[in-house]
């Protein structure tokens, strides 16, 4: 079958007839760029570099549950951060069915837990193969084993085990910026009926991927966008704090500094003598240093000469004159292997 011509193309070969000349290549159309509508009814609640710090937090969380898993199921698995999203609750709510099983989990923070909760949803097919592997089987799926599975009562009991490994390490991926924990709260089997978020809120929802060597699916993980905005204000009172306590305690770090005791060695010449000589020393016997009786006095601090001076006596007791300062960090360490 011939192939057929674009518009633009057709109209570059008239325009070439009609100029008399040869015909011009047509070029061929650019493929449309496409881009996702942006709703100035609803503007986004949160910058790119704060979707940009959950999707950091999650990256270390998958990795934390990748370990986990593992452990807990004997297999290998890969859990990795698809995509994070802000939207409205009513898009993720609107895609549940009514054999759904959503898992709850709240934040204790302060001392006082979130009343909206973070909503967790593993798709029923690699949820199924997780119990099972944890039952002791293969993990295996036959294909009456769909999104629609209706879970049995002892399929919730597996299922709320699991998930409570799941949200108990949830806080540890947060310690960069905040120590928070999060608590089980319960498994809803029929989210649709229960109002656990308003349907207008906005929310982050996070996708994970989770790959078994014989099934995959994904974790969602939805974030009420009040608890996250409380979170963002903390992190920010927190980080401010840092650097003001940083400040003001430079003064205090330099005076305990000044108040520290350091030993400080006068050296006046060094040599070297048999065990044998040492052994046999008596008082009275002179040893031969090298050196003049008026020659410099090495000042040693931690090993390294800091000062050269010349001895004298001040009030009745030896002293040193310093008379020269190594400034230079680099001649002290030379000085000090000599």
């Amino acid at each position: 079958m011939a192939e057929k011509l674009s518009q633009s193309q057709i109209d570059a070969l008239l325009s070439s007839m009609r100029g008399g000349g040869a015909a011009a290549q047509p070029q061929e159309e650019a493929p449309e760029k496409k881009y996702r509508k942006y709703d100035f009814k609803s503007p986004r609640k949160f910058t790119k570099d704060r979707i940009k710090m959950i999707s950091g937090i999650f990256d270390n969380y998958s990795r934390i549950i990748n370990t986990r898993i593992n452990g807990l199921l004997h297999t290998t698995c890969e859990v990795g951060v698809d995509s994070v999203e802000e939207q409205h609750y009513y898009e993720f709510s609107n895609a549940l069915s009514d054999t759904t099983v959503l898992t709850i989990a709240y934040l204790d923070m302060e001392g006082e837990t979130e009343e909206e909760p973070v909503l967790f949803y593993i798709n029923a097919p690699v949820m199924v193969s997780m119990m099972d592997r944890l039952l002791g089987g293969n993990g295996n799926l036959d294909d009456t084993v769909g999104e629609d599975y209706a879970y049995t009562d002892l399929d919730l009991c597996v299922y709320e085990n699991l998930m409570r490994e799941l949200i108990g390490v949830l806080g540890e991926s947060w310690n960069n910026y905040l120590q928070l924990d999060f608590s089980f709260g319960r498994v809803e089997s029929n989210p649709t009926l229960v109002h656990l978020i308003g349907m207008d809120e906005t929310v982050v929802l996070v996708d994970m991927k989770l790959k078994f060597p014989n099934c995959e699916g994904s974790i969602n993980v939805v974030l009420p966008g009040q608890m996250l905005t409380a979170l963002f204000t903390r992190i920010s009172q927190e980080n401010s704090a840092r650097r003001s306590v940083g400040e003001d305690r430079s003064t205090d770090i330099m005076g305990h500094l000044r108040d520290s005791s350091l030993d400080v060695i006068a050296e006046l010449g060094r040599t070297s003598l048999r065990l044998r000589d040492i052994y046999n020393l008596n008082v009275g016997d002179v040893i031969d240093l090298s050196q003049k009786k008026d020659s410099a006095v090495h000042l040693r601090i931690g090993g390294r000469k800091w000062f050269d001076g010349l001895m004298g006596v001040s009030d009745r007791h030896l002293a040193i004159k310093i008379k020269q300062v190594y400034h230079n960090a680099e001649r002290r360490d030379i000085q000090g292997n000599e």
